[in-house]
């Protein structure tokens, strides 16, 4: 239950920072926004404001009625399907009566379209942005760093174990943990060097933690000829919890979305290439449970992780629905764009169907990521 009340919090707020950039550009621009809804239709309720009525507002149950008049507000919608969200932009259906009316998406100009189009990923790396700033006023796990203050205890990873040297030998490897050497627990990095060198000349007890469990070795370290040091030949890194005052928090957290915004569209790069190659694309695709799961997973780590990973998500986000893939963002930009190459617009009918088809497609291949997904985390979901 956890995990699914924390997945769905994370799922609405990108979800709904998402629509709510093509919600308020629309608006900015003069479109009427016709619906904003949350999840993936059949309608469960919504509640429309109304400007020139009596009521106030009104709620509307299932399906309900579709026709507005100019007096009605937006209708705010709750659906079935939790796993999305869209806004029903008037006229964004060109086969529509009212599509040539004045405040309809298709009778506005080719950079309006575009801005509308673009807002819910530009919002999208906005939110990993903001959320990436916080985390880093409150404290990131991260490398730490000479001008950030380090809250909490800090630990040593190992990023390299040098082939020959003791450390190999006693079958010390990437990623593990210094939690204890000899009498020290949790040294730091000065400390750790400073006492390797004073006991060069013994055996000493190295504590590991890896895989959440902790591994005893022993470990004779060797003297480099070079500095006339002991050392048991790893290169370690210093990781603790880091923040930054206000306005370089902000700072950070500009630099680390353009540093995840571009390995993300590596990896995209990657996977399409694996497809079109052959090789395919393993466990590199999650789909909504094997989400859930890891989203579970990170919160029960603490807020910081939690705040970093829907970061990511937002990121991933942003660059999937920018992609020119019919029925998302990037493919209906892209259709705007041949629309106005062309200089007249492509039949209606057959714009639909494109989206219509790839829509289905890509509910398909959710549908199947999801098996996979309940195979993988068959365990962790019970």
């Amino acid at each position: 239950m956890f995990t699914l009340l924390v997945f769905l919090a994370v799922l609405a707020v990108l979800v709904l920072s998402h629509e709510w950039g093509h919600f308020i550009v629309a608006r900015i621009q003069g479109i009427k926004v016709e619906e904003f809804g949350f999840g993936f239709p059949p309608r469960l309720f919504g509640i429309r404001f109304l400007k020139n009525s009596l009521k106030h507002f009104e709620v509307v149950w299932g399906r309900g009625r579709r026709q507005q008049s100019d007096g009605e507000g937006t209708l705010y919608s709750v659906n079935v399907i939790p796993l999305g969200g869209f806004v029903r932009i008037k006229g964004e259906d060109a086969r529509a009566p009212e599509a040539n009316d004045m405040d309809s998406f298709v009778a506005k100009k080719v950079w309006q379209k575009a801005m509308v189009l673009l807002a819910g990923v530009v919002m999208n790396v906005v939110v990993a942005t903001i959320l990436l700033s916080v985390g880093f006023m409150i404290g990131f796990p991260a490398v730490v760093a000479p001008d950030a203050a380090v809250t909490g205890p800090t630990t040593l990873r190992v990023l390299q174990v040098l082939p020959g040297k003791p450390a190999e030998a006693a079958g010390v490897i990437l990623g593990d943990t210094i939690i204890q050497v000899g009498d020290l627990q949790k040294p730091r990095l000065t400390t750790l060097q400073e006492y390797i060198n004073a006991h060069r000349d013994e055996e000493i007890t190295v504590t590991l933690e890896r895989n959440g469990e902790q591994i005893i070795k022993k470990i004779h370290p060797s003297v480099y000829a070079d500095s006339g040091r002991g050392g048991i030949g790893v290169a370690l890194t210093e990781v603790g919890f880091t923040r930054y005052p206000f306005f370089k928090a902000i700072y950070q957290g500009v630099v680390t979305t353009g540093v995840y915004l571009k390995e993300i569209i590596f990896a995209f790069g990657y996977l399409f290439k694996g497809l079109f190659t052959g090789a395919g694309v393993g466990g590199a695709v999650a789909g909504p449970v094997g989400v859930a799961v890891m989203t579970g997973e990170v919160a029960r780590l603490g807020l910081a992780y939690l705040l970093q990973f829907t970061a990511l998500l937002s990121l991933n986000l942003a660059v999937l629905n920018i992609l020119p893939i019919p029925a998302l963002d990037g493919g209906r930009l892209l259709f705007v764009i041949v629309n106005w190459l062309r200089g007249r617009p492509i039949a209606p009918h057959v714009e639909q169907m494109i989206h219509t088809v790839s829509f289905v497609l890509l509910m398909l291949l959710v549908v199947g990521v999801t098996v996979k997904d309940l195979s993988a985390f068959w365990s962790s979901i019970f």
